[in-house]
């Protein structure tokens, strides 16, 4: 079981490095950075995101840094303002790789060592990273107090104040979770590994959810292997136009319809077209 969290995702800052474009807002595999993000913090109870509002794959509070632009320490400070949770996920907003199975790595690190105050994920090359990271709120909340306190503002202050002060457990995960995109070379390198072979179909699988609003996990073997069966024992057109029919089956279920309604209506296809194509056997 999931911990109980909030979120806090930052989507300021200037991408001077991307010539001041809207970084939050470009695309990768058809979908925003943000909502990227997004996506892989879905479990959280609450999620605020500190920048500019936009619309998003789901609803979010926003808020802002004070004075907008002071930087990841003042945006974070921001961010946990808005948040009751005793656990909180903090994530940048331009991780185009990162996934949920990443965020119960951090939530489940955390869970584990009562003593850490923040789980931090490390990159390849072992560096932490303090914006893939899970803290425990009342911590963080001290160690804001204090930076502010001894600097006079978090405007411009570093994130290491906090995790030098911080009781820290690591985790290490797949060298694509802490991909950020500060560049169009970093932007060009995830569109590129997007459209791999071997992701390609789930991304696109997420990118048409996210598109349509649905929440619903299929098991995506079985809409491919109906398709197959309808294709080669009906007509290759009948692939995409049975699993239309499947996915309108399954809305029709109502309250009812899930990942079980989808199995059923794409068994009973499956085993139709089965027939069709033994009929068509015993007529040769």
């Amino acid at each position: 079981m999931t911990t109980a969290h909030d979120a806090v995702v930052l989507a300021g800052g200037a991408a001077t490095r991307l010539g001041g474009a809207d970084k939050p807002g470009v695309r990768v595999g058809g979908r925003a950075l943000l909502d990227r993000v997004l996506t892989a913090c879905a479990g959280a109870d609450r999620t605020v995101v500190v920048g500019g509002p936009r619309p998003t794959v789901r609803p979010v509070r926003w808020t802002r840094e004070d004075p907008p632009g002071g930087g990841p320490l003042a945006a974070l400070d921001a961010g946990v303002r808005e948040t009751r949770a005793e656990v909180l996920l903090v994530l940048s907003a331009d991780l185009p790789f990162l996934d949920e199975d990443t965020v119960r790595l951090l939530l489940g690190a955390l869970a584990e060592d009562p003593a850490a105050e923040a789980a931090l994920l490390t990159d390849a090359e072992g560096r932490d990273q303090p914006l893939v990271a899970a803290y425990r709120a009342a911590p963080l909340r001290r160690e804001l107090v204090l930076a502010a306190e001894y600097r006079g503002t978090l405007a411009g202050g570093p994130l290491r104040l906090l995790t030098g002060a911080l009781k820290l457990t690591r985790v290490a995960a797949g060298p694509l979770a802490s991909f950020d995109c500060d560049t169009w070379e970093d932007i060009a390198t995830a569109r590129a590994r997007i459209r791999e072979h071997g992701g390609v179909l789930d991304e696109w699988i997420t990118a048409v959810k996210d598109e349509l609003g649905i929440e619903l996990d299929v098991d995506t073997g079985v809409l491919l292997d109906l398709a197959r069966d309808a294709a080669h024992g009906v007509a290759r057109p009948a692939a995409p136009l049975t699993t239309f029919l499947v996915g309108y089956a399954a809305a029709r279920a109502g309250t009812d319809g899930g990942p079980e309604a989808v199995a059923e209506a794409a068994r009973k296809a499956a085993a139709l077209a089965q027939r069709w194509a033994a009929e068509q056997d015993e007529a040769g």
